[in-house]
């Protein structure tokens, strides 16, 4: 995002992405307009229209530039990233979910992915979970994504044998010829998931970072080897069904002793420190890639958001409010 307000006294015209009401399953674009209001720039009170949730603008990680602010720990023209709405200019009341932006030689977009959200997930649930050895065998699903991509590189980095799924010819390029995976497949061409796995690892999974659930998680129980690990960041298949999916091989956890654990960032926030003082060498020696799917402008944000559903973008999706 733009811009954050954390105490000014002016008053701005902002623009806004919102819901025009409550949306089941995945949004569409008529689901959200764009719309311009005015607004007073001050801290918002407890019972201040602020907190209503009605007409709000979405909520997402973005990131700012502090314009003033009442809080010591940031001052005009700090950069920020966390949670934002998405607008050109946010009040933001909970310092908890700010980092302060202190290197600037890499894109500032960095920090709503690899160096955001979406890499201290990667980096969480890649070292703190999966605790991996060198030369080990890693499938990761929805592999080109803004997670998946780093989960690969990183183990790569550690020697180990990676391959990831994904949902097209493109994508499955991008994993072998940019981010160095030892293999990929489009699992939509793929009758049989069992055997595909088998095909890439057919002396089995040590390590499994989760993204998808349903189908691809009950053949990769099958393939695991002893005493794998399963890092669950989500199950995309499973969102939207009115009854999810049942998974027939969960025997598999007893009998080759699997650890399988979810998590949410939230819990590794404190992990940032570390988890800047090992990628950003990465990143500088280039021995990181990154790809993001760059759109322009507030009024692109709603087709950016259906188009996560549809796998149609190509690495982190990003949307550009400002460049200033």
């Amino acid at each position: 995002m733009a811009s954050c307000g954390c105490g000014v006294g002016e008053e701005v015209r902002n623009k806004q992405v919102i819901l025009r009401e409550y949306v089941s399953g995945f949004p569409k674009e008529s689901d959200m307009s764009v719309r311009s209001v005015t607004m007073k720039l001050k801290v918002p009170t407890e019972d201040s229209n602020m907190n209503k949730a009605i007409h709000q603008p979405l909520r997402g990680f973005g990131v700012a530039r502090v314009l003033e602010s009442k809080n010591p720990d940031y001052k005009k023209g700090d950069l920020i990233w966390g949670t934002t709405g998405w607008e050109e200019y946010s009040l933001i009341a909970e310092k908890e979910a700010l980092f302060k932006i202190q290197h600037t030689d890499v894109p500032l977009s960095y920090y709503t992915g690899i160096l955001g959200m979406p890499g201290l997930t990667a980096f969480a649930g890649f070292y703190e979970i999966c605790s991996p050895k060198k030369g080990e065998y890693v499938f990761i699903s929805a592999a080109s994504g803004a997670v998946g991509q780093l989960v690969g590189q990183f183990a790569k980095l550690m020697g180990c044998y990676v391959v990831g799924s994904a949902g097209s010819k493109e994508k499955v390029d991008l994993l072998k010829n940019k981010f160095g995976f030892d293999g990929a497949f489009n699992y939509k061409e793929e009758n049989d998931l069992d055997a595909a796995l088998k095909r890439f690892f057919p002396e089995g999974i040590d390590i499994y970072f989760e993204h998808v659930g349903g189908k691809m998680l009950d053949a990769v129980l099958v393939n695991m080897r002893d005493h794998g690990r399963i890092a669950v960041c989500g199950m995309i298949s499973q969102y939207n069904l009115d009854k999810p999916e049942g998974i027939h091989n969960l025997m598999c956890i007893v009998y080759k002793r699997i650890h399988i654990k979810g998590f949410a960032v939230f819990d590794y926030f404190d992990l940032y420190p570390k988890f800047l003082d090992v990628v950003l060498p990465y990143i500088r020696q280039g021995k990181i890639v990154y790809v993001e799917d760059i759109a322009e402008g507030l009024e692109s944000g709603p087709a950016a958001l259906v188009g996560l559903f549809s796998g149609r973008n190509v690495g982190k999706q990003v949307v550009v409010v400002s460049h200033e």
